[in-house]
Parts: C-alpha cells; structure tokens; sequence
C-alpha cells in the first residue's frame, strides 16, 4: 500500500464520504434488473447522490481507485466500484505504524 497515494485520495471530504457510502449498497438506489448480481455500485448512483458533475465524480474514483481504496468491475457502459476491505485495512495499518512507530 502506498500510504502517500491513500493520504492524497483521502485529503478530500467528498472522496471521504464516498468511501463511507460504499460501506453499505442501500446508500444508493437498487441496482436496475440486469445489474443484480453485479459487486458494486454504478458511478452514476455515485455522482446522483455526491451532487457533482461526471468528470468530476470519474476523476475522484480514478484517484481511489489508483490509491487501492476501491476497485472497478465494467459491465458493458456501466462502471461499478466498491470498497477493497483488505487494502482499507493495510493502510489503516501502515497509517498508524507511521504515527507510532519510532523511526531511526
């Protein structure tokens, strides 16, 4: 984990809660019919409920997506992103390991 990449992902309020939104699907609406048995949520319920413009919304899912905090699945147009549990962990772990740990 890159504890830089994941410091500058979450340097954002919005990035922040996005994240948070994630923990749990009913944040969003149902997914349509085809999408049922899709991982994820569609970047489009994202931007809806984050109130911002698409690139904006793409951009800020690329930079958690590039810091490990997220993953993406495609599915023909649609994009699905969800929360990486593991790579949340390790940087919560290297985190703190660099706030505690004496450095030489």
């Amino acid at each position: 984990m890159d504890l830089q990449a994941g410091l500058t992902a979450l340097n954002n309020p919005v990035r922040r809660q996005i994240l948070d939104w994630l923990k749990d699907r009913s944040n969003f609406p149902p997914a349509l019919p085809e999408h049922a048995g899709v991982d994820g949520v569609c970047v489009g319920y994202i931007q809806e409920k984050a109130g911002l413009s698409q690139s904006t919304v793409s951009s800020y899912m690329a930079l958690l997506k590039q810091a490990g905090l997220v993953v993406s699945e495609r599915h023909g147009q649609w994009t699905f992103y969800r929360r990486d549990e593991a790579a949340i962990a390790d940087f919560a772990e290297a985190f703190r390991d660099a706030l505690t740990k004496a450095q030489p």
